[in-house]
Order: C-alpha cells, then sequence, then structure tokens
C-alpha cells in the first residue's frame, strides 16, 4: 500500500515536472518545432529553479546535444534528462548561510562588505572564473553606486531563491 502511494507522488512529480519543463522550453521554442537554441538551455534550467555550475551546464548541454550538435536541443531529448535532475534536486541553490559563510572568508575584518576591486579580484583570480559579461552582470547587482563597494548580507538577501 505505501508502495503504491509512493509511486503515485512520483508520478505527480513527473507530472509536474514535466509541465513546467514543457512550459519554460516553450518560451524559448521560437519556431515551435519544440527545439530551442543551444544558447538558451542554461536559462531554461536556471528559470527551473536549477543552478548549475559553468561545468555543470556543459555536461548537462553535452548530455542532450545531438551526435553530430547542431546547435539546437530537441525536447525529446531535453525532457528526459531535465526529468531526472529536478527529481533528483541537483543543482540546488546555495542556502544563504552557506553563502554569508562564503563571504565572511573574503572579509576576514568583517566589515560587512567588500569593495568593488576586492571582488572583481576574487572573482578572476580564484575558484572557478567568472566570464566578463557575468562579472559585469553580478557588479551592476551588487555594487552599491555610492560606496563602490558590495553589503554582502543584503546582496544573499537579494540573490537567494525562495523554494517555497
Amino acid at each position: 500500500m505505501a508502495d503504491d502511494r509512493d509511486r503515485d507522488g512520483t508520478e505527480l512529480a513527473v507530472a509536474e515536472f514535466h509541465k513546467k519543463i514543457k512550459e519554460a522550453f516553450e518560451v524559448f521554442d521560437h519556431e515551435s518545432n519544440s527545439t530551442v537554441d543551444v544558447r538558451e538551455v542554461g536559462t531554461i534550467i536556471r528559470s527551473l529553479g536549477c543552478c548549475p555550475s559553468e561545468g555543470e551546464l556543459h555536461d548537462l548541454i553535452a548530455e542532450v546535444e545531438e551526435e553530430e550538435p547542431t546547435g539546437y536541443i530537441r525536447f525529446e531529448k531535453f525532457l528526459p534528462v531535465m526529468t531526472e535532475v529536478l527529481l533528483e534536486r541537483r543543482c540546488r541553490p546555495i542556502p544563504e548561510d552557506i553563502l554569508l559563510r562564503a563571504f565572511e572568508v573574503l572579509d576576514p575584518a568583517k566589515r560587512g562588505f567588500l569593495t568593488k576591486d576586492e571582488l572583481i579580484k576574487y572573482m578572476t583570480e580564484e575558484g572557478e572564473p567568472f566570464s566578463q559579461e557575468e562579472m559585469e552582470e553580478m557588479l551592476s547587482a551588487a555594487i552599491d553606486p555610492e560606496s563602490n563597494s558590495i553589503n554582502y548580507k543584503d546582496y544573499i538577501t537579494m540573490m537567494v531563491i525562495d523554494e517555497n
């Protein structure tokens, strides 16, 4: 009996995921032919509440691309892969407390902010470097133009995705 309920719950979740994936995919299916430009896949995935790293995104694209890449992704290949990602809760956003601790590591003086120059240094020289476009996008959202710094507690509150 419990197995039936579990299976029914999973089937409901899958049906709901299929609906959300289809809706997100269709936004970018400009030709209405069940394909999207491969460059839109990251946006589609992020619109579904997933936050893959560039490496994870590259792997997901490789998984859904044709044997001979055409520059387009077909819905029938995207759907099962994305359903699995959502069911397994892969590429979830990082919780607020962990983001705060990460910023605090970069702010040993515990000032509550980083200067624009400090942020650029960390974003380009440490870990997985940001592209120029990613860096400009983050800076435009994060930097207070008056102080030329980022109050990271305010920024974290702004960027965290509410999962409810």
